[in-house]
């Protein structure tokens, strides 16, 4: 199976980009295709209606096209304000624009990665909303990976076994569940 990965953060080194650069290997020791993509690749307008009006910027159509090339989604989202990122739901956005909807039959794997004590729980739970609303199997278990920045030890692997077996089990249901559906 391939997946596609995608921290949706922009800072270098983002503590989202090394939990997808971690489940990248985790996947690729399973066996599957794993193909991490910036999220700086996609950078797109900010969605107005009239910019709509005269066509999909290019790279929606290549996030569509890149997307649809998978058979599952796994985003790290840093939580912001108890939300989502403004940049990640933009992106959403735009690509819900397309026709048919390219949200719909998706399966996605959600993760976060922060610095406080619940890990980008929160924010999670909001960025399901919107995916299950445009059709999206959305995996049941979501994993949060909390005070993130002493979490990876310098080979970037989680220091903490208990929450590599985490992972490493979440994955592993993940790629059971997008080859069920």
């Amino acid at each position: 199976m391939k997946f596609m990965l995608m921290a949706a953060s922009l800072r270098q080194d983002s503590v989202n980009k090394k939990l997808i650069r971690l489940s990248e290997s985790m996947l690729t020791d399973l066996g599957e295709t794993a193909e991490v993509k910036e999220f700086s690749s996609y950078d797109m307008p900010i969605y107005d209606g009239d910019i709509e009006a005269k066509g999909l910027p290019k790279n929606t159509m290549q996030f569509i096209q890149d997307m649809n090339e998978v058979d599952g989604l796994i985003f790290s989202v840093p939580e912001y304000n108890f939300s989502m990122p403004g940049s990640f739901k933009n992106l959403f956005d735009w690509v819900s624009r397309a026709k048919p909807m390219p949200w719909a039959g998706k399966k996605v794997l959600l993760l976060s990665a922060s610095p406080a004590v619940v890990g980008g729980n929160r924010g999670l739970w909001s960025i399901r909303v919107p995916f299950e609303a445009c059709g999206s199997f959305v995996f049941p278990d979501m994993f949060s990976l909390a005070s993130a920045y002493d979490a990876f030890n310098p080979e970037g692997k989680l220091v903490d076994a208990n929450l590599t077996s985490r992972l490493d089990d979440v994955l592993k249901r993940f790629v059971d569940f997008t080859q069920k559906l």
